[in-house]
C-alpha cells in the first residue's frame, strides 16, 4: 500500500479527513464578503493574493442544523472543476498518514455525513470520516446515486 497522506479536521465536532492531495494550503481567513443569493452553504468570497475564494461553510454544505459552532481563524484552500475554495471548519489538526483504506461510515452519523464522507479510515491520529470533496461542495441539496441505491 502506497501511503496516503491526509489533513484531519473538525466539522461540526467530528474528526474529519481530506486527501492532502486535495488541500492547496491552510490560510488565516479574512473579511469574508457575502454573496447576495447565494446558497446557504456559501458563506461568502474572500482573496489569497489577488484570487477569489468561494468560502465553504462547511456545516451547511453537509446539511447539519444551525448551531453555535466555533470555526478556526484558518481555512483549508482546495481546488474543485478549475474553483478554488476555502473550507471554513472548527479546527485543522494535523497531517499524518492513512492506516489502511477506508471503509464503511458506521451507522449514527445520519444521511448527511453518509453523503459526504467516503468511508471511515484508520490513521496514525485516530479514526476519521473520509471526506469526499465534490459531494461536500455540491451542498446539502446534492445527491449520490451509491448512496440512494444502497437505501
Amino acid at each position: 500500500m502506497t501511503e496516503k497522506l491526509l489533513i484531519i479536521l473538525q466539522i461540526a465536532g467530528r474528526r474529519c479527513a481530506l486527501s492532502a492531495l486535495d488541500v492547496r494550503s491552510v490560510i488565516e481567513t479574512g473579511a469574508i464578503t457575502p454573496v447576495p443569493r447565494s446558497p446557504i452553504w456559501i458563506a461568502g468570497i474572500t482573496a489569497l493574493r489577488s484570487q477569489a475564494l468561494t468560502v465553504i461553510d462547511c456545516r451547511r454544505a453537509i446539511g447539519l442544523p444551525d448551531g453555535e459552532w466555533p470555526t478556526d481563524h484558518r481555512a483549508a484552500v482546495v481546488t474543485e472543476g478549475g474553483h478554488s475554495y476555502a473550507l471554513l471548519v472548527d479546527g485543522i489538526e494535523d497531517i499524518t498518514i492513512a492506516a489502511g483504506e477506508a471503509g464503511q461510515v458506521p451507522g449514527g452519523f445520519g444521511a448527511e455525513w453518509s453523503r459526504v464522507a467516503l468511508g471511515m479510515i484508520e490513521t496514525m491520529a485516530g479514526p476519521a470520516l473520509l471526506i469526499d470533496l465534490p459531494a461536500l461542495l455540491a451542498g446539502p441539496e446534492a445527491h449520490r446515486p451509491e448512496i440512494e441505491a444502497a437505501a
